[in-house]
């Protein structure tokens, strides 16, 4: 600890994470006594010029934005919001997942990126599947915005596949892209966020169990 505070940085994988984790999560940590900051994982560092931010090419990027991190010793604990959907398969544990259920998946990968890492301040999580799932949670509030009949596609949907961390069914079908299709003109970095953040964070949690396990182990 440091001066009596916990300090917590999460690293996020894009600008929808971003502004969820701003809008969102931050208020929760630091209601619970975290002092929290956050980062975009940043895609490029070229010779000259200003780094690219934003989105996950392979592990090396992954590791290598966590060691600078953890270079800060003040952190108590650097924590991820990465989307579980096409997290680069050079990854540890992605190549020996265990079959069948995606929360055992998802657990595994997470257990084999702390060991990779090897430093007890590494709390890794990805979102099942993406950030997106968390806007299907908030269907409703998501059709206040745009329109009572993109809210029924979005329910309908959760219902068939159990969950909104549930939906999910390859590259055309995955959240962000059913969005998409069911309404172009949804813009991902706004009415999500938006959505989400009318629907409140408790209710988020009883409907998205493994968001509700990572919050946990900051309460705890």
């Amino acid at each position: 600890m440091t001066g009596g505070f916990r300090r917590v940085h999460l690293l996020v994988e894009g600008q929808t994470e971003e502004v969820v984790a701003d809008s969102v999560i931050r208020p929760h940590l630091e209601g619970l006594g975290w002092v929290t900051s956050l980062s975009l994982i940043k895609t490029k560092r070229p010779a000259a010029g200003p780094s690219h931010k934003g989105g996950i090419t392979g592990w090396r990027q992954v590791q290598r934005d966590i060691r600078l991190l953890l270079n800060d010793t003040s952190f108590d604990v650097l924590t991820t919001l990465f989307d579980y959907y096409a997290f680069p398969a050079d990854c540890p544990g992605m190549a020996d997942r265990p079959s069948g259920d995606v929360y055992r998946q998802v657990e595994h990968v997470e257990r084999c990126l702390a060991a990779a890492v090897d430093d007890p301040r590494f709390r890794p999580n990805l979102v099942i599947h993406e950030l997106e799932a968390w806007v299907f949670a908030a269907a409703d509030q998501l059709g206040q915005l745009l329109g009572p009949e993109l809210a029924g596609r979005l329910h309908d949907d959760v219902r068939a596949a159990g969950g909104p961390e549930l939906v999910n069914d390859g590259p055309a079908t995955a959240p962000s892209k059913r969005l998409l299709d069911y309404c172009p003109g949804y813009v991902k970095t706004v009415d999500g966020p938006l959505a989400v953040e009318d629907l409140g964070l408790t209710p988020l949690r009883a409907r998205c169990p493994h968001l509700d396990a990572w919050l946990r182990t900051f309460e705890e």
